[in-house]
């Protein structure tokens, strides 16, 4: 065990996230005593697994105490520990609106992106889906012509917002398609995030911009299930 939770522990930090079909990650979600080491070790650093079942890869963070200390002597703290700027964050909300939202409601529901919910009785007897299945895809020209104009125009949103967004892991952009990376659906708290945009005034922009979103109840639900779940049940609903 003592190879593996090294492995496991050194990849993480060099990689920086690991998709969760990975097999230490699976290890890690399943066996008890190897997850409470592999805690304890990235304790020892100020670091901790970040573990959604409904996003398709794991990752690390500081613990929330240490992000000051670690962070706070930058100016652009402020902003985002990242490096982000107001409008590279604004940009990102909203395409976590518009890809994780709709991708959390099929998730919740059983139901995969080329479902209309009556092709299986039985699919909210099925795992949590993850992958092309779910999570949709924007057309790059679409977004910058909806939102371009109020984040610092087209050419500055094509050429350095969405390259910076895809450099750090939370989009990936191909063909002009943008898709979900690996960090959109897991360091972005959807729990806090959600209700807000949906309630909020970014959800009525969103609408104006011909992009209603779903409804809060799918969320709570999605909130439900996740704190009712043991660990074990919840790494299943994962897979």
């Amino acid at each position: 065990m003592e190879h593996e939770l090294k492995t496991l522990t050194t990849r993480l930090l060099a990689q920086r996230w690991l998709p969760r079909n990975d097999k230490l990650v699976r290890r890690a979600l399943v066996d008890e005593t190897f997850r409470h080491e592999l805690d304890r070790r990235l304790a020892d650093v100020g670091l901790r697994l970040l573990d959604n079942p409904y996003a398709a890869h794991v990752g690390v963070a500081l613990q929330p105490e240490l992000a000051e200390p670690v962070f706070g002597a930058g100016r652009e703290y402020a902003a985002s520990n990242m490096g982000l700027t107001r409008d590279e964050i604004a940009l990102l909300v909203i395409i976590w609106s518009l890809i994780v939202l709709p991708k959390r409601e099929r998730q919740v529901t059983r139901r995969e992106r080329v479902d209309d919910g009556q092709t299986d009785m039985f699919g909210g007897d099925k795992p949590v889906a993850h992958g092309d299945a779910v999570s949709g895809t924007l057309t790059e020209a679409s977004l910058i012509a909806d939102f371009g104009p109020r984040l610092g125009g087209r050419t500055k949103v094509r050429n350095f917002m969405l390259g910076k967004l895809a450099r750090l892991g939370f989009i990936e952009r191909r063909n002009g398609l943008i898709s979900e990376g690996p960090l959109l659906d897991l360091a972005l708290d959807y729990r806090v995030m959600a209700d807000r945009i949906i309630h909020g005034t970014l959800g009525e922009v969103l609408a104006a911009a011909g992009h209603p979103m779903p409804e809060a109840n799918a969320f709570a639900h999605a909130d439900r299930l996740a704190d009712a779940l043991p660990d074990d049940e919840v790494a299943e609903e994962a897979r």
